[in-house]
């Protein structure tokens, strides 16, 4: 095959691409607020939430944050939002993770506390984007009642856009998403005894 035919070639498949991806745009009319769920075992749902916080508020938009049980860290991403837009609203349950805690109870009182937050936050018709990291542990250890939770995402302003991370999302919250992502992991660096490390994973 002669260099020209190979770039002719190439030229008819994007040109088939460019067409089917236009189509799609065309399609794509509605405007509103969606639920983006980030689920799965491997690394990266929390950092995946942020940059679209990042994004939000780079645009000029408010968003708000409810860390649901990291909220121990000094997190990177937490410290250099509120540098740029240190009124931005932000909740942590400040417990540290539960197999740390190991007492349900203060778990579960914990979740509610941050779950009037959220539940604020969701409300909020001023908010374009609201991250609820690590929601999803909530409704599957049962520490909040999921239909609450899902009635409350339901019912947000129609504008407001939702980013839930976590494994093992529920099946109802799946259901109700409008985008739901799986991060696999293939391999993590700390099952190589390498320790987490600040500003990469924190």
């Amino acid at each position: 095959m002669t260099e020209e035919n190979s770039q002719d070639k190439h030229q008819q498949k994007m040109q088939k691409i460019q067409s089917t991806v236009a189509k799609r745009v065309d399609k794509a009319t509605e405007e509103r607020g969606i639920l983006i769920v980030m689920t799965g075992n491997g690394k990266g749902k929390t950092c995946a939430g942020f940059g679209n916080v990042i994004r939000c508020i780079g645009h000029g938009f408010n968003a708000g944050v409810v860390q649901f049980i990291k909220g121990t860290w000094e997190a990177g991403e937490v410290k250099f939002i509120q540098q740029v837009r240190p009124d931005m609203p932000y909740h942590a349950m400040k417990t540290g993770f539960t197999w740390d805690t190991q007492d349900k109870a203060a778990d579960i009182a914990a979740a509610e506390a941050a779950w009037v937050h959220a539940k604020a936050m969701l409300a909020n018709p001023g908010l374009k984007m609201v991250l609820l990291d690590e929601l999803t542990y909530m409704l599957s250890y049962q520490y909040l009642d999921h239909e609450e939770v899902l009635n409350a995402i339901r019912n947000r302003p129609v504008d407001q856009t939702v980013i839930v991370t976590g494994r093992s999302a529920h099946k109802d919250l799946v259901a109700i998403a409008d985008t739901v992502s799986e991060v696999r992991e293939e391999k993590h660096a700390f099952r190589s005894g390498i320790k987490a490390q600040k500003g990469i994973d924190w």
